[in-house]
């Protein structure tokens, strides 16, 4: 998997997005916000204007290539990718970021393979793995035993664990939690209770499912190959066996009551350790002070891999998922950024990360705002890249951009190359919260995500987006290369202010911002 040839990135984001009714403001006169920087020299005369539409279609051919299988984090494909965005980051003579010997940044992941059989014996009712079953954790069982509710299983008190032995046995767990309302809190609620319970000494987990994902896609996402952070809490709460019960309407209610006994077997997960890297290059800023502060470029370029893999239909002809769009797309537009601002440096540094492990979980940006290679309270500023894909080529669309202080740099960026900002699409959908930046914007750093031009997510969306027909030759290559200018100019700007970009006052992400930068 951490071998073969070379290769280069891009990876997706998660995007199923209605349609968004409202575009950003032009640039210039605006109530309450300063006017477009003036740039420091003519937008012609910047290196970003000499990028060629050969170069980014060059480096995308290869990246999306039949020959990468998809970019599927820990396989050979992916490792090809990050070998090819290392050696162009040597060719533009970035520098390796501090305490690196070379640009890769080595996480060690583990592959999880689903269970193969599981069932659950609730009197004369037998529940089957997928229609009413799912294997969170845990390996092979085969267990009877009386079952005890803990309410939710998240503490010791009243609605929990007061006064429950628990060893042993079989507990049960209402789902969700009382605050948890998408995907991320239901997900992590349900990690604490395998924790809480593996460390009570429980035999095994039953939660009670009835929350807002819906249960096809819960049972299609846990019975397929995952890839995660291993667990660093001895191993106890990832060998306990949890699993998931369809109880919509409240069907399995008699799992509440006291007495009940049930008989819980299941072939396991299996576990397994695969590598895979960031890549990471530092150009250093020229201003003495400046020089300080980061700016930190992101794009994914990690994709879902081959046949069954992918999650979505394919053909003998056709099995690999290319990921033209997500996001070699990005990860383009991120080596087109490495390239101008090498060129000509900008004020602050900047340390261009190309991430893997987006499609598997955000995982290569959370394990870099865990290990960072640059102090966090010294990036002042996030510009991440990723998309489905594109159905409006006169526009960017910037996700964050009216949270995270600097729309007026990114518009003069866009308008330079011929586009227009279209500003938070889909905001019912959540988008901020679905791609890398938001890895960075838990830590406080503002972090925007610079998109491929869509106004919502329509059949032209769809009909490329995590498919097999994803491929290069599908891109319109003009539109891409106003695209990488414009970001990499946005970045330029950016990476030049005089003062820092800040989040809108009362956002989420503002008390994080305050603890991290002590403001």
């Amino acid at each position: 998997m951490f071998k073969y040839a070379l290769a280069t990135l891009l990876s997706g984001f998660v995007l199923t997005a209605a349609s968004a009714q409202s575009t950003s403001k032009p640039a210039g006169k605006q109530s309450g916000r300063l006017a477009p920087p003036r740039p420091m020299a003519p937008v012609a005369k910047l290196p970003e204007s000499s990028i060629t539409r050969t170069e980014v279609e060059a480096h995308t051919r290869f990246l999306a290539s039949d020959e990468l299988q998809g970019r599927r984090t820990g396989e050979s494909g992916n490792w090809i990718a990050a070998r090819y965005i290392a050696e162009q980051f040597r060719l533009l003579g970035l520098k390796p970021a501090p305490g690196q010997s070379n640009y890769l940044q080595t996480i060690e992941l583990e592959r999880v393979v689903p269970a193969r059989s599981a069932t659950l014996q609730i009197g004369s009712t037998t529940l089957e793995l997928g229609k009413d079953l799912v294997v969170m954790a845990g390996g092979p069982i085969d267990a009877t035993g009386e079952v005890v509710y803990v309410g939710y299983g998240l503490t010791d008190g009243e609605d929990g664990y007061k006064g429950q032995d628990v060893k042993g046995k079989i507990v049960v767990a209402q789902g969700g939690s009382p605050d948890a309302k998408g995907p991320r809190e239901i997900f992590g609620a349900s990690n604490s209770k395998r924790k809480l319970a593996a460390d009570k000494g429980a035999a095994a987990l039953l939660e009670l499912y009835s929350e807002s994902i819906p249960w096809g896609f819960v049972n299609q996402y846990f019975n397929r190959e995952q890839i995660a952070i291993p667990v660093t809490s001895g191993g106890s709460s990832a060998d306990l066996t949890h699993a998931w019960v369809n109880n919509a309407n409240n069907q399995y209610k008699q799992l509440k009551e006291p007495g009940q006994s049930v008989t819980l077997r299941s072939s396991g997960r299996t576990r397994s350790m695969v590598s895979s890297a960031n890549v990471a290059g530092l150009i250093e800023g020229t201003d003495s002070k400046l020089s300080d502060e980061y700016v930190l470029l992101t794009a994914h370029f990690d994709h879902v891999g081959v046949g069954k893999q992918g999650g979505a239909a394919y053909t003998p002809a056709d099995s690999i998922f290319n990921g033209a769009r997500d996001n070699a797309f990005g990860t383009v537009a991120l080596l087109t950024a490495a390239k101008a601002l090498s060129e000509q440096r900008p004020k602050r540094s900047v340390l261009v990360v190309a991430l893997t492990g987006e499609e598997v979980g955000l995982l290569g940006s959370r394990y870099y705002a865990e290990h960072p290679l640059v102090p966090l309270k010294q990036t002042v500023f996030n510009l991440n890249t990723d998309g489905a894909g594109y159905n409006d080529t006169t526009i960017v669309s910037v996700i964050g951009l009216e949270r995270t202080g600097a729309k007026a740099e990114i518009e003069t960026a866009a308008k330079a190359f011929g586009l227009s900002v279209f500003a938070e699409p889909a905001p019912e959908q959540g988008l901020f919260d679905r791609s890398d930046n938001v890895n960075f914007a838990i830590k406080g750093i503002p972090a925007p995500t610079f998109s491929p031009g869509f106004k919502s997510f329509d059949e032209a969306i769809a009909k490329y987006y995590h498919q097999a027909i994803d491929n290069p030759e599908s891109l319109d290559y003009g539109y891409v290369l106003k695209f990488c200018q414009a970001y990499s100019y946005a970045a330029r700007l950016i990476a030049n202010r005089p003062n820092r970009p800040q989040w809108s006052p009362g956002d989420k992400y503002e008390p994080a911002a305050k603890a991290l930068y002590g403001l």
